[in-house]
Formats: structure tokens, C-alpha cells, sequence
């Protein structure tokens, strides 16, 4: 058995999975939106557009969702 104790061992998976979640969302927004050029306009909307940033407002929607619920939870105290 580890020395860790339960509440320090939930506090680093819920640190753990937000980093690792928000980094993964920037990916692959970033990558979405800079590589495609979805993110930019040349000189109006195209429909790529209109996908890139659904996406991102949904996403980022569930995302911050995830990340309440996760945080919202009470620390096991054994």
C-alpha cells in the first residue's frame, strides 16, 4: 500500500485530469482550427468556419460542464 493518503491521492487525479483533458482539448482545437484554417476568415465566413466554432463552443461547453462535476464532488475522508 502507497503512504498516500486518499484526500492527497484525489486531489492529484482531479489535477491530473483537468490538465491533461484542457491540454487535450487545446490540441485539438488549435490543431483544427490553425491547420485547416478554420479559425481565420479571409473575407467572410466560410462553412468550415461555422463547424470549427460549433465545435468549440459545444466542446468548451461539456468540457467546463466535466470539470464542475468533477471538482463539485466532496474528498473521500476515511
Amino acid at each position: 500500500m502507497s503512504g498516500m493518503e486518499q484526500d492527497a491521492r484525489d486531489l492529484l487525479k482531479r489535477v491530473l485530469i483537468t490538465v491533461s483533458l484542457g491540454c487535450l482539448w487545446l490540441l485539438v482545437n488549435s490543431t483544427f482550427g490553425l491547420m485547416f484554417g478554420w479559425f481565420f476568415f479571409e473575407h467572410f465566413p466560410k462553412l468550415g468556419n461555422y463547424i470549427f466554432y460549433g465545435w468549440f463552443v459545444v466542446s468548451l461547453f461539456f468540457l467546463i460542464r466535466y470539470f464542475i462535476r468533477i471538482w463539485s464532488k466532496k474528498f473521500k475522508v476515511d
